[in-house]
């Protein structure tokens, strides 16, 4: 049972800053536990901001690409689905066939951030600290809850 993992799939727009940050804290605080996978309803290439703010945080995102969502149709079964955005909330199946646990996760995009490069920088930050937490805060409840997920499998 020690080769069992959950697989979580974070689902947001353009799968380009948000969800790929989410990615990273989550494979850093639960990759033991889980494949963590990303993808968007309409990708577009990793924001530069989300991979530097990512290396100030100490976790490297430079290896993500973008997906679109139907990669993982059909292919992989998802234990746990986050959608980080309301049009990926509108747009997509209220529940991902197969996924046992749907969350909503929804923080600003820092991305739609207008001004200096430093107030897009702080942006950013602001909003990977918030996902770091979140994704710290789920990973230790996943953890609490694995055995049960394990016996469920």
């Amino acid at each position: 049972m020690s080769d069992f993992k959950i697989n979580t799939l974070i689902l947001c727009t353009s799968n380009s800053a948000r969800s790929q940050m989410a990615e990273g804290f989550l494979t850093k605080y639960a990759g033991d536990l889980m494949r963590v996978y990303s993808a968007g309803t309409d990708p577009m290439p990793i924001h530069p901001l989300a991979t530097k703010v990512m290396a100030e945080a100490g976790v490297d995102i430079g290896k993500q690409r973008a997906k679109h969502f139907s990669e993982f149709l059909g292919t992989i079964p998802f234990y746990y689905l986050i959608v980080f955005a309301a049009e990926a909330e509108e747009r997509c199946a209220s529940v991902w066939p197969g996924a046992f646990q749907r969350d909503f996760w929804p923080f600003e995009d820092p991305a739609e951030t207008k001004g200096s490069e430093e107030e897009q920088h702080a942006a950013f930050v602001r909003v990977r600290d918030l996902i770091e937490a979140k994704a710290k805060d789920w990973s230790d409840q996943v953890r609490k809850s694995k055995h049960v997920i394990a016996e469920s499998a």
